[in-house]
């Protein structure tokens, strides 16, 4: 048996018998994990996901997080935006979120910044990453499930920036696909699946300028005896659709070709069951460890509509520490 299929199996065993639990799925699903919140040690683990946390003060005494970005050239990002478009072109995609790995400088442990920054969902794993993420995956309660998939990121001093990003086609276009797509997804877990708000805007204060992002959500019905079913429920829908893109099945196999490296935790979901309901976030503004040196993930959406220089300037744009 896989460890996919042994966790899964234990989130249904878990959920049937309302034991909270904390779990962590990997963008490729090999290395899962799950724990049950009365384990957890802090000196391994240190979440806050919706409020829900073992971190005592998440936002302790820390000095001010600076961070120094070291971004790969526009010539190396061009040529992978370039692949991804020609797969556009081509029809084998139409939308595909494309990331890169940022080599940083930071002025504090990761520990730090997991207590010093401001999001709705944090996690760290011990010698491993950070992550500080706004974004829902899926909430599930009472008998309903909710997706909020977020597409669209603009500065917020922007003159008029609602309006401009609301009336910017590509970003539209991105937006529609994705919300199309997660409606899609909910419906093969569940009956009945709406939009309840469409393009929506939340506020993100980070430490280099403040920003807004726009969301959907997206609802459905769940059957009964639903809390049995909560690992086949969360494997059935990933990888999550708003870092992945559409159709999901060749588009993460152009993703794997494009950026040349495994994404492991970084756009993977980490959520925690409560013994009655279910939040779950994307790992996204993420900043992991590996060897010696810091790397901070961050990408977005590709259509045909996209230009290249716009992408680029806001994959950096997205490298940043949302502070308290």
């Amino acid at each position: 048996m896989s460890h996919k299929s042994t966790i899964k199996e234990q989130m249904n065993e878990w959920g049937r018998a309302a034991i909270p639990f904390l779990f962590i799925i990997d963008f490729e699903q090999v290395k899962p994990l799950i724990f049950r919140l009365d384990e957890i040690s802090p000196d391994q683990l240190l979440y806050d996901i919706d409020g829900i946390s073992n971190c005592g003060d998440c936002t302790g005494s820390v000095n001010p997080v600076r961070l120094t970005k070291y971004p790969e050239s526009y010539a190396n990002y061009l040529v992978r935006f370039n692949l991804v478009k020609n797969e556009i072109a081509n029809g084998n995609s139409f939308l595909l979120n494309l990331t890169c790995s940022t080599p940083v400088g930071l002025s504090s442990t990761l520990p730090d910044i997991f207590r010093m920054s401001a999001a709705r969902y944090k996690l760290w794993l011990r010698d491993e990453f950070v992550c500080f993420s706004p974004e829902t995956f899926v909430k599930i309660s009472d008998g309903k499930i909710r997706s909020f998939p977020m597409k669209g990121t603009i500065d917020a001093t922007i003159p008029d920036a609602e309006n401009v990003i609301l009336n910017d086609a590509k970003e539209t276009a991105e937006h529609y696909t994705i919300v199309d797509l997660i409606r899609n997804d909910l419906a093969m877990v569940s009956q009945m699946v709406r939009v309840e708000r469409f393009r929506y805007f939340d506020t993100i204060e980070t430490n280099e300028k403040r920003l807004l992002q726009v969301s959907s959500e997206i609802c459905g019905e769940l059957q009964d005896g639903y809390l049995s079913a909560i690992g086949d429920i969360i494997f059935t829908l990933l990888p999550a659709g708003s870092v992945s893109g559409a159709p999901k099945k060749k588009t993460t196999e152009i993703i794997a070709s494009a950026e040349g490296i495994h994404r492991g935790y970084y756009t993977g979901i980490a959520g925690v069951f409560d013994g009655r309901q279910l939040n779950s976030g994307v790992l996204i503004r993420f900043i992991e460890k590996r060897g010696d040196g810091y790397f901070y993930r961050s990408g977005g959406g590709i259509t045909s509509f996209s230009d290249p220089l716009s992408e680029y300037g806001e994959m950096i744009d997205k490298i940043y520490v949302p502070v308290v």
